[in-house]
């Protein structure tokens, strides 16, 4: 577990940047549950990281601004004990690190062209409604004579 987390081809989390925390889990593991410290936490500071600095000026306020909510006292906070060992926990970790990195260095989508609507769908929507209300008006007492 001492090597750098791989997050893109420009981007790799030395292992010493890396701080680890182990509790005992409430997940699987029978009576192991109550003696082994299976759960997991990473903690990473990208603010001051030693690789964010490596990358441009552009994508390192990306980062911090996509990671800010996720941050916690400027620490970003990994989670996992869904397995019962130990190691399996710390590679989910960091996969789970690189993961959420490589998601807010991830350019933002092309914002979507609005279009309007094709007549024949428009016609279909008003076609449906209708067969809808008659068929929900046929429901009512009103109609009937008893």
């Amino acid at each position: 577990m001492d090597t750098p987390v791989r997050v893109t081809d420009a981007l790799s989390i030395p292992a010493s940047e890396l701080s680890w925390r182990f509790s005992r889990s409430s997940g699987p593991g029978g009576q192991g549950v109550n003696t082994a410290d299976s759960r997991v936490e990473l903690l990473w500071e990208p603010a001051t990281s030693a690789a964010v600095e490596a990358l441009p000026q552009a994508l390192q306020e990306r980062l911090m601004t996509r990671l800010r909510g996720s941050l916690v006292n400027g620490a970003l906070v990994i989670v996992s004990s869904e397995n019962r060992a130990q190691l399996r926990n710390r590679a989910t970790a960091r996969d789970r690190l690189a993961q959420t990195v490589r998601e807010a260095l991830a350019p933002p989508p092309r914002s979507r062209r609005a279009t309007r609507p094709t007549r024949g769908s428009v016609e279909r929507r008003l076609t449906a409604k209708k067969n809808r209300g008659s068929i929900k008006a046929g429901r009512s007492s009103r109609g009937h004579a008893d």
